[in-house]
């Protein structure tokens, strides 16, 4: 004989409303996340094109290469920023790669920017520590198996937790 399906929401202690709201709620909130990262992303290709504008007057006017090299490093690690944010927004993840990509090429714009020679020794080892666990990070992320491409482990967990219906 088979057994009826358990939830953890239909226990006698769940209130009666739980099972009501809770999909309404959850899209709306997912809507407004969707917003917030729309809204980030166009602030990001703003502050692009602010910062383009303002590398093109730079070339006119004083031809200083630490500076404009800074400004392109910024420029890339925003054009990451906004990928990473497009990615959310088509996969509703956050990508492993495209954030570890980020945090690389904003710790060597600082280097590059501060420059090597004056930073003090203990940073540079800290610089160089951090560098390498994110290179590690990177080449580890390919032996994790892929949780977003057909497994949902929500819905496994779900599974486990019901019995089979009555036929």
């Amino acid at each position: 004989m088979t057994q009826p399906i358990i939830t953890p929401l239909d226990t006698p202690n769940t209130p009666w409303y739980a099972n009501i709201q809770r999909s309404h709620i959850v899209r709306v909130l997912e809507s407004v996340q969707d917003v917030i990262a729309i809204s980030l992303c166009l602030g990001l290709f703003a502050v692009m094109v602010l910062q383009l504008k303002e590398i093109f007057l730079s070339l006119l006017t004083t031809l200083r290469f630490h500076d404009i090299t800074a400004d392109i490093l910024f420029i890339l690690i925003l054009v990451e920023l906004f990928r990473l944010l497009i990615i959310y927004l088509q996969e509703q993840r956050v990508s492993i790669g495209v954030s570890v990509e980020v945090a690389i090429v904003s710790v060597l714009r600082e280097v590059i920017v501060k420059g090597v020679l004056e930073v003090e020794w203990h940073q540079v080892l800290a610089t160089c520590a951090f560098l390498i666990s994110m290179a590690i990070l990177l080449v580890v992320r390919v032996w994790i198996p892929p949780t977003f491409q057909g497994i949902d482990p929500e819905q496994q967990i779900s599974k486990r937790l019901k019995v089979v219906k009555p036929d």
